[in-house]
């Protein structure tokens, strides 16, 4: 969806309204005293940080033991959510039981690794944990007596590197609130883990590690939320929503005093850009007729309506690739070729053990116990020199539809269309706190079918545009607020350090997605570090390059310097 009206009572014209001038992380290691000074009123105060309050752990990272103060579910809001005992259960169905009711969607567990007890200066990595832009109920990734590797783990790398580990819970979508309404609509996810920065700038004196040395971690919907909460820093269009929930940093006036910029992401294969992803993912598997060629083509109809979008939405974007050539649909399978050699090559020059499979040869792979073999007939390797010959583009797609089912027409937003009513599709991520979903693209909302639903055209009979223009309308603006496309570029304050990964096998998103991010990043000015690339051989999948990615964050690290200087 194009963004074309602006947010309702909310003004669009700045990042953020602050007592002082704000400060972006770019440029934060100068001026640090922004963060540090802030005068906190009642409720600020009241969310202070406690240091004596934690219980030390031990844990044993490569081999050696190595003790951690835990401070157990930080309550970051003032007013948070309450929520049902029973949630909803993971992808088998069901119900769990959660004990937190109060705060357990809206909490933090931090972990200070005994290197960084006194260390106001060591990196914060910030976990978001929300695959498939699910509620995230509060976790702890670090437990007494656990043993981790710093080379697998980036549990254990953090750790093993002096880093704070915090884990963040957020609302989301499938959360049911303690009244029965459902509370996780957009933007909650991204507005929580803003309060969550606040709170860790608000208290950045009496914390162990730097507020300005942020870096958000995720995968999937975490990689999306992470992407998004790295693009809108500071943006004012959210103070209405970090009020509601009592985050830090908002005076008696409803102005915000405090920043949310974050210095880097850390994203894996991110399913950001919702309102589009559909006509993304029928466009890749329809250009060279994927879905036709492996048998998956159930709704050609609709795959084919879908797809014919994306030329235009592609166009709107205004992007070019790194050679200055525009990205269209017209160059996109080509870019895309192009990220798959590129990511080839790479990891065959990495270690001269890596190898990939001549043509006739065949890929293995091995997931929950199982290896399933597939046959090389896309990619044409010389051994000799490590690099590609050529990419079958037509037969690479139908390798990447083999390793796991396409996803249904659509792909991301099926509840309500064609009598689907049992989807587990992100259209549950929209629509007001009383209504368990809303169609949230104009293609599903013409052709929603499911009476008494209060979504689509049959319920409302209003068309798309017709019902986007209503002013009591907010299903696009919460599209908006949770898409880093349209913070990227603008006044925000973008992270200046970003590391994104997907993988070439990853079916679950489309390549697309991570392509127009990663060009979107490279013309935004703020943006100082960008390392993007298509992980060879890896599915919808992320943390799967632990040293690489730790060695990227203490590059970043240590080329911005001090923060107290």
């Amino acid at each position: 969806m194009i963004r074309t009206r602006l947010l309702r009572g909310v003004a669009l014209a700045g990042s953020l309204v602050l007592t002082s001038v704000a400060v972006p992380a770019s440029v934060a290691a100068a001026a640090p005293a922004q963060s540090r000074s802030h005068a906190a009123g009642s409720q600020d105060a009241a969310l202070a940080f406690d240091p004596s309050r934690y219980t030390t752990i031990t844990v044993t990272v490569d081999g050696r033991p190595l003790q951690v103060r835990w401070y157990k579910e930080i309550c970051y809001v003032a007013n948070p959510v309450a929520a049902a005992a029973q949630q909803p259960g993971g992808p088998g169905g069901g119900t769990t039981t959660i004990s937190n009711t109060a705060c357990g969607y809206q909490s933090m567990n931090v972990f200070v690794p005994e290197s960084a007890f006194g260390d106001q200066r060591a990196p914060i990595y910030f976990a978001v944990n929300n695959s498939g832009w699910m509620a995230s109920y509060i976790r702890a990734s670090v437990t007494a007596g656990a043993a981790y590797n710093s080379a697998t783990s980036n549990v254990g790398a953090a750790l093993k590197a002096g880093y704070v580990f915090v884990d963040v819970a957020s609302r989301s979508r499938g959360l049911i609130g303690a009244d029965g309404s459902f509370p996780g609509k957009a933007p909650a996810a991204v507005t929580d883990a803003k309060a969550a920065v606040r709170y860790l700038r608000l208290n950045d004196t009496a914390m162990p590690g730097s507020a300005e040395r942020i870096v958000v971690n995720g995968t999937s919907g975490g990689g999306a939320l992470a992407s998004a909460l790295g693009a809108s820093g500071n943006s004012a269009e959210y103070t209405p929503y970090l009020a509601a929930v009592g985050a830090v940093g908002i005076d008696a006036k409803g102005r915000s005093t405090l920043r949310d910029d974050v210095f880097a992401v850390n994203a894996y294969c991110p399913i950001t850009d919702l309102g589009d992803a559909d006509i993304a993912y029928e466009w890749l598997y329809n250009a060279l007729g994927t879905r036709e060629t492996t048998g998956q083509n159930l709704s050609p109809a609709a795959a084919a309506e879908t797809a014919a979008r994306f030329a235009a939405y592609e166009k709107s974007l205004g992007l070019r690739n790194p050679d200055g050539s525009r990205l269209t649909a017209a160059t996109m399978l080509g870019t895309i070729q192009q990220e798959v050699v590129r990511s080839a090559e790479t990891y065959l020059k990495e270690d001269p053990a890596h190898t990939i499979p001549p043509l006739g040869g065949t890929f293995q792979f091995t997931a929950g116990g199982t290896t399933k073999s597939y046959v090389n007939d896309w990619i044409d390797v010389d051994t000799a020199t490590r690099t590609v010959r050529s990419v079958d583009m037509t037969k690479y797609l139908a390798f990447v539809a083999t390793q796991a089912a396409l996803k249904t027409t659509p792909a991301f937003d099926a509840v309500g269309v064609a009598g689907n009513n049992a989807s587990r599709t992100e259209t549950n991520l929209f629509g007001p706190p009383t209504q368990r979903y809303l169609n949230y693209t104009e293609y599903s909302w013409i052709h929603n079918d499911v009476p008494g639903d209060g979504s689509g055209l049959d319920d409302t009979g209003l068309t798309w545009k017709q019902y986007t223009a209503q002013p009591s309308t907010t299903v696009d603006d919460q599209i908006h607020l949770i898409n880093p496309m349209d913070f990227i570029g603008t006044k925000a304050d973008t992270a200046p350090n970003w590391y994104v990964r997907h993988g070439t096998r990853d079916r679950d998103t489309a390549f697309t997605v991570s392509v127009n991010l990663d060009r979107a990043l490279a013309a935004d000015k703020q943006v100082e570090d960008l390392d993007y690339r298509l992980a060879w051989n890896q599915p919808h999948a992320g943390n799967y390059d632990v040293p690489e990615a730790m060695a990227w964050i203490d590059r970043i690290v240590q080329k911005a310097g001090d923060p107290l200087a």
